[in-house]
Order: structure tokens, then C-alpha cells, then sequence
């Protein structure tokens, strides 16, 4: 078991946590919650001995293989598969012993490094690597493409599978959504809800921590709870347990506030003094219990927008892509005030194409679109933290927005957001990716728009900020669309699913919880559309020879029938 035992660790002169014990067993799957700062990452780092406890140990069997996602985005010549299959060490180091023993013609060694090649599945690595990338949404023909050819998404992703391909007994992922679509998501949480090693999550995704965790830990108040169930029982049991400590707290101050009114009017009576001092040494005993509190930082909302038009956009046989490329096609859509769509897709298919041409950033190809005069668009994309200016402060970005604005009002708005006292006026360029998104958010929400395409809004945003976006766009009069992996934020915002698939655009007719098993019937259907394909023309060796001789001998069936009409 991984167990720690009065832990206490410092970074510089800050204390993350002390005498702090827990035990996480074998196969259990722990999601790590806390607000940013409390110390998840570096119980990661303690973990890997990559810092080391300023008191007590942590400890886990010696025989137990790690696997943690690197931060470092890779590079080299090395192709994807090979990239992904470095993750199983063994597998690598046998491979090369069986180099060695060829090159040498030892054959007693040779057969005894085949029968450990086997003992570890290492026949079938190829094939689990190529399935690991296939499910983090690689094409089989990106496969063998080198890491170099790849963007830094793309390479996160390759760290990701090179972590899943070891084959642990304690596996540390720290957000491993940031990077991912829904449909990529989707099948992780499958593959890790199968993974029978031992799990330690980071995660501010509420749906995938209570669809895969068993177990969460808590950090707060310098130590590390530990609770069973998942993340909605955590919460559950935690706001029983706080509501609690603030009435015995309410309780307490009370009965403190009592005693200490007795000790003032009796302090200086000679015949109560005995009964008084003996009053004041409980009162120095008892041990105070702190006000529960679970407030976000956090509080804004939307601004209500001047005016709304009737129809604030509209589509009428649009076709839309890149270059020569058509992505979306003949699409029928229009937009009306208090519309709240969440845009549905497999991987690829022109969920941020869609909603590029909703925020006018992209031509079409044919067809009409028209928007209205009266429209105001808040468009939020990943790209436009690439656009921040490093050297400006979050005051100074608004202020190109609004150069007439009162700098205390500026200040109040961004303090909404988290950016308050000199974080307002500190340079960006140390800012974490959260913390761009949320100027980023703050920029958009300052202009008042009345139609807000949101691409992707919560990557890098912890849970706190995520549930006040979620509050404010509840209660926003406006028009959006949404593209989002928090299924959470879909489900509690938006009232109407489209689906973008096969070039189009339509109405999902299920719910959001249906939409794993739509998918995976989706995928399922396009693997055997593309397998039949190579099975007739016999070009694809990774089908396999039994349904291979099915299909070619329902041909020659067909081809025989022919002939005999003939």
C-alpha cells in the first residue's frame, strides 16, 4: 500500500501539510482534490522522490513500478508507436537483451528472454501501443509519423500514452484532460476505469473524477483527509461534516463569549476570584474550533447585454473548411435570443470549424450567412491566451478594452476573477494557464456581449472557477454555444445538444449521458466500415485472418451466384 506516516512538507518558508497519515491500498483509484497551492503536485513530486518530507515518510513497496506523465513536450525522429511503446521498460530491455543474444548466437539465452518476452504479453506490445494511441484519438497513419512532425497538444498526448503503456502498480496522472476532446476523455475513463494497478488522480473534472475514483483525498487546512466514494459522495459528506463544525464553532463562541463575560465581572471580587481564574485556565484549554467555510474566490456574473436582436445569426446552405478541404456541409442554423446549445462530435468532425464561423472567424465556402447588426460576440478560444501580451498587466489589457474606465472599477471587475490587490497589476508573463484563462474570461464578460461562443472554456480552470462560470451562464440572458469536455458545465448551462458529424449538423436527440454509448456504437461502426474495406481489397495486415477468409468467402459467394445467372 502506499501509506504516509506524520507527513509534513514545507516548499520554501510555506507549509503545504503536517502529521498527516493516510493509507491509499492496492486498486484503489483516488482522485486528489484541493484549491491550487495546498501541495497536489508536490505529493506527486514527494512520491516520485523528486522532493523529499520535512518530517515523516511516505512510503510504498520497493517492488512497485511507477508510471507518471512527463511535463517535458518530447522531441526527436522517433516515431509515435515507438515513442508509446518506451513506457514498458522491461519490454525495451528485453528487446535489446534479445539484440545481444542474437548478435552473439547464444541461444540458451535467446530462449530464456523469449519466454520472458512472453511471460509480459511482449508479443502483443505493438498492437496495445497502437490501440493506447488509436484511443487518445492518433490516426493509424500518425502511428508512424516522427514526435518532431506533431503540435505540443499532440506530444502531451504521446507522454500520456507512453504512461499508459507501463505497465504499473502505481500510476500518478496529474490533469490529464487538459489536452483532451470529450471523445478522447471518454475512452480514458474506460481504459483507467479497467487499469488494476493503483490510481492517484489530479483532476478538476467533477464527471471524470466521479466516474473512475473509488476514493478522494482532500487537501485542506494543511493536511490530506481521505474519503470513500466518489467525488459527488466527497462533497456530500463534506458539507455534512463542515455544517457541523460550524454549529458546534456558533456553539462554542457561545459558550466562550459566557466565560469570558463572567471572568470581566468577577475577575476583581475577592469571593468569585477562585471560581474566575479557574474559569480563565479552562478557557486557555479548550481547544477552538475554526469557522467551517468553503467560499470561492470567485463571484461574478454576466453583464445584461444592451440589446438583443430577434435572430442574432443565421445559416442558410453553408459549406465551410480550409483551403479545398470541405469540413461542414449545406448547413441550415440560426440563432435566437436565450438559445444555450452544446455542439456534440466525434474527434475532427467541425466542432471548433462550427464555431469559428458563429464568431465570423472563418469564411465560408458557399451558402449565406448573416449576421445581425445588433449581434455582440464573445468569443473565447485556446488561441486568444496565445494573444495576451506578456509585458501588460490584467488592469492594462481591460484598459485597451475601455480606455475612458475608472481604474477602481477595473480593479473591482477583475477582483471577481481572482485578480485582485497586485495580481492586478502584475505582468502576465508568469501566469499560469488558469490564470489566463480567467483574464481571458474577465476580457470577454467586460464587453457585455449577447452571444457568447465558448470553445473549450474550462482547460486549465480549477473546480472553483468552473462552478462560477457554470452560476453565471445559468443566469445569462444572452445566446451560447459551447464546446466543452466538462460534461458538467453542458449538462447544468445548456438546454439543447447538436450533434457534428458526417459533415453536418443536427439536433442530438439523447442526452449527454447517452452520448458515451452513441459514441462508442459510432466508432465501432467506422472501424468495421473501414475493416471491411481492407478486408475485400486485402491491404491490411492487422485484420485478422479469420474474419478476413469470412469476408473473402461471402465474395467468391456472391461472384458464384453471379455467374450462374450468367
Amino acid at each position: 500500500m502506499l501509506q504516509a506516516i506524520n507527513l509534513g512538507v514545507r516548499r520554501g518558508v510555506k507549509l503545504l501539510f503536517e502529521n498527516t497519515n493516510f493509507q491509499i491500498h492496492p486498486r484503489q483509484k483516488v482522485g486528489l482534490t484541493g484549491a491550487n497551492g495546498t501541495g497536489k503536485s508536490s505529493l506527486f513530486s514527494l512520491i516520485l522522490q523528486q522532493l523529499h518530507a520535512d518530517t515523516g515518510d511516505c512510503l510504498y513497496p520497493e517492488q512497485w513500478v511507477l508510471a507518471h506523465v512527463a511535463q517535458e513536450i518530447p522531441d526527436g525522429e522517433k516515431s509515435a508507436l515507438d515513442f508509446t511503446l518506451d513506457g514498458d521498460v522491461e519490454l525495451r530491455q528485453i528487446q535489446n537483451d534479445l539484440k545481444t543474444a542474437e548478435d552473439t548466437n547464444n541461444g540458451i539465452l535467446l530462449a530464456t528472454l523469449h519466454t520472458q518476452l512472453d511471460n509480459i504479453n511482449g508479443y502483443s506490445a505493438n498492437a496495445r501501443a497502437s490501440q493506447l494511441l488509436s484511443g487518445l484519438g492518433f490516426k493509424q497513419s500518425d502511428q508512424t509519423r516522427s514526435i518532431n512532425e506533431f503540435s505540443g497538444g499532440w506530444r502531451m498526448r504521446l507522454n500520456l500514452a507512453q504512461a499508459l503503456m507501463c505497465r504499473s502498480d502505481l500510476l500518478l496522472l496529474d490533469e490529464p484532460t487538459n489536452h483532451l476532446d470529450l471523445d478522447t476523455i471518454i475512452w480514458l475513463e474506460s481504459w483507467l476505469t479497467a487499469y488494476r494497478g493503483t490510481l492517484l488522480l489530479i483532476s478538476h473534472d467533477r464527471d471524470f473524477l466521479n466516474n473512475i475514483c473509488t476514493h478522494i483525498a482532500h487537501l485542506e487546512n494543511q493536511t490530506i483527509q481521505l474519503y470513500t466514494g466518489n467525488y459527488s459522495a466527497f462533497e456530500r459528506v463534506r458539507a455534512e461534516r463542515l455544517a457541523n463544525q460550524q454549529s458546534e464553532y456558533i456553539k462554542q463562541q457561545r459558550n466562550i463569549a459566557h466565560i469570558e463575560s463572567y471572568i470581566t465581572r468577577f475577575r476583581a471580587q475577592a469571593t468569585k476570584a477562585k471560581q474566575a481564574q479557574s474559569r480563565l485556565k479552562a478557557l486557555e484549554r479548550m481547544c477552538v474550533i475554526a469557522p467551517a467555510h468553503v467560499d470561492s474566490p470567485f463571484h461574478f456574473s454576466l453583464f445584461e447585454p444592451e440589446k438583443i436582436p430577434n435572430i442574432l445569426l443565421q445559416m442558410e446552405h453553408v459549406d465551410a473548411g480550409y483551403g479545398d478541404t470541405c469540413i461542414l456541409k449545406n448547413i441550415d442554423f440560426q440563432l435566437l435570443p436565450g438559445d444555450r446549445i452544446g455542439l456534440l462530435g466525434p474527434n475532427g468532425a467541425g466542432k471548433s470549424t462550427f464555431i469559428k464561423i458563429l464568431a465570423n472567424q472563418l469564411k465560408t465556402q458557399g451558402g449565406e450567412f448573416i449576421l445581425a447588426k445588433e449581434t455582440s460576440i464573445g468569443y473565447f478560444a485556446q488561441h486568444q491566451l496565445e494573444q495576451l501580451h506578456d509585458e501588460h498587466s490584467p488592469i492594462e489589457h481591460l484598459q485597451q478594452i475601455d480606455k475612458k474606465a475608472r481604474e477602481a472599477d477595473l480593479r473591482n471587475h477583475l477582483g471577481r476573477f481572482g485578480f485582485s490587490n497586485d495580481m492586478a497589476l502584475s505582468k502576465i508573463e508568469q501566469f499560469s494557464g488558469g490564470e489566463k484563462s480567467r483574464l481571458v474570461l474577465a476580457m470577454i464578460i467586460y464587453q457585455k456581449p449577447n452571444l457568447l461562443l465558448l470553445d473549450e472554456p474550462t482547460n486549465h480552470l480549477d473546480i472553483e472557477m468552473r462552478e462560477a462560470l457554470a452560476e453565471a451562464l445559468q443566469e445569462f440572458s444572452g445566446a451560447m454555444v459551447i464546446v466543452s469536455h466538462d460534461r458538467h458545465l453542458l449538462n447544468v448551462t445548456c438546454d439543447k445538444l447538436l450533434l457534428v458529424n458526417q459533415q453536418s449538423v443536427s439536433d442530438f436527440p439523447l442526452s449527454l449521458d447517452d452520448y458515451p454509448k452513441w459514441l462508442s456504437e459510432h466508432n465501432n461502426a467506422a472501424l468495421n466500415n473501414i475493416d471491411t474495406k481492407n478486408d475485400v481489397s486485402n491491404n491490411d495486415q492487422s485484420v485478422s485472418n479469420k474474419q478476413r477468409k469470412r469476408l473473402e468467402a461471402e465474395q467468391r459467394k456472391k461472384n458464384g451466384a453471379a455467374e450462374k445467372k450468367n
